[in-house]
């Protein structure tokens, strides 16, 4: 990736670094990030240009849903240096995350069991890449001697795949994902802001979708109005993950078994075929959750829910929220003894949000019995009753 390095000293917020030794820098930091498990690094201003106005128009539409911390915090989120006063660098890392695991398309087609987003099969990210930037802001601060660091990783109003693309670390594409031309989609990404100056690295001039809309037309509910543009409201990752209440009943049935996320947008992406699969042992798949049996996850107590992912991302929706996905999912899966078995287990749910959904998906499997019965009855020619 190429630097754009300046003439002229960089002096920000009363720090300055002396740009004969700008290169040397940026190797230096690029060398420490590898070290430190990132697979790339790039370095940008606080201006994210165009990204701001995106970002209110598809606020406008109301395309965030229940997100109401997406509007929150201003321009922040879309000025770094209102964010962190005097942040002129924003330094953005890269880190692979996806996993040896059973192969997500068969597992999706697998009735009976369920689909968990990649990146959420192994321990929570967040931890461990948040500590490797901090280590890498302290490497940096050490060697200049001086400066303020502030690392984020989904823990702040940050606009990361706009900061990543303005980076050189790849372009936002037609599924909304960054996208980089050497490793796919199938990354974490980190960010450190600072008061030191360094050199910004080439942002990508082009997007290299062309006229594919493999992710476009893939997407199970359609939450692509446009290319580039997502409605959250009807993306499964939002609905499983994010959405909090009662999911749309038209939007149910085309969920299939996705418990926890979605990955379908990136899995059809041909740039993911120069993905590599991480070394990180945090991100290998913990339990059977790569391939999990829907019945017996139903199955467990709160107790269970909060022993069995302990660590994981998928923690945070709680309890509640997995039986709410996991009862959709039996709803789509064939009518065995032990998918009807772990509905109706749960019928009498303490919470009226379980409830709501074990009803919808016992309804689906009646109304999929009668079907049944009523073309037995229609093509049986020892039925009095056959046409």
């Amino acid at each position: 990736m190429r630097e754009v390095y300046l003439a002229a000293p960089l002096i920000c917020h009363n720090v300055s670094v002396n740009t004969a030794n700008d290169k040397e820098i940026i190797a230096t930091i690029r060398g420490w990030a590898s070290e430190l498990g990132f697979q790339d690094i790039g370095f940008t201003g606080v201006d994210l240009g165009e990204h701001e106005g995106y970002l209110q128009k598809w606020l406008d539409a109301g395309y965030e849903g229940t997100m109401s911390w997406m509007a929150r915090h201003g321009t922040k989120r879309s000025r770094p240096n209102e964010l962190i006063p005097g942040t002129c660098t924003v330094i953005s890392c890269r880190m692979d995350y996806l996993p040896e695991a059973a192969d997500s398309w068969q597992v999706i087609a697998s009735s009976e069991r369920g689909f968990i987003s990649r990146y959420a099969l192994g321990r929570d990210y967040h931890k461990l890449i948040r500590s490797r930037l901090a280590k890498l802001a302290e490497r940096i601060r050490t060697e200049l001697a001086s400066g303020e660091f502030r690392a984020f990783v989904d823990s702040a109003p940050v606009l990361e795949r706009a900061i990543a693309e303005q980076a050189g670390m790849g372009w936002i594409a037609k599924n909304t994902m960054l996208i980089n031309e050497s490793a796919g989609s199938w990354f974490f990404l980190g960010e450190i802001y600072t008061d030191i100056a360094l050199a910004h690295s080439e942002p990508k001039r082009e997007k290299h979708c062309g006229t594919c809309t493999a992710c476009l037309d893939t997407c199970p509910t359609g939450a692509f109005v446009a290319p580039f543009v997502l409605d959250a409201r009807r993306c499964i990752s939002y609905l499983t993950i994010e959405h909090k209440g009662s999911i749309d009943p038209a939007l149910r049935a085309k969920m299939g078994n996705r418990i926890y996320g979605c990955d379908d947008c990136q899995l059809v992406c041909p740039w993911n075929k120069f993905a590599s699969l991480s070394k990180e042992s945090d991100f290998e798949p913990r339990g059977d959750l790569a391939n999990p049996d829907l019945a017996s996850l139903f199955m467990w107590t709160e107790e269970e829910f909060e022993q069995q992912l302990q660590g994981s991302p998928i923690r945070r929706i709680g309890h509640e929220r997995w039986l709410r996905n996991i009862a959709i999912a039996l709803g789509n899966a064939d009518s065995t003894s032990s998918v009807i078995g772990a509905l109706k287990s749960r019928e009498n749910d303490p919470s009226e949000l379980v409830r709501e959904h074990v009803a919808w998906a016992l309804t689906q499997h009646a109304a999929r019995d009668d079907s049944l019965q009523s073309m037995a009855v229609q093509f049986d020619p020892a039925s009095d009753q056959s046409r």
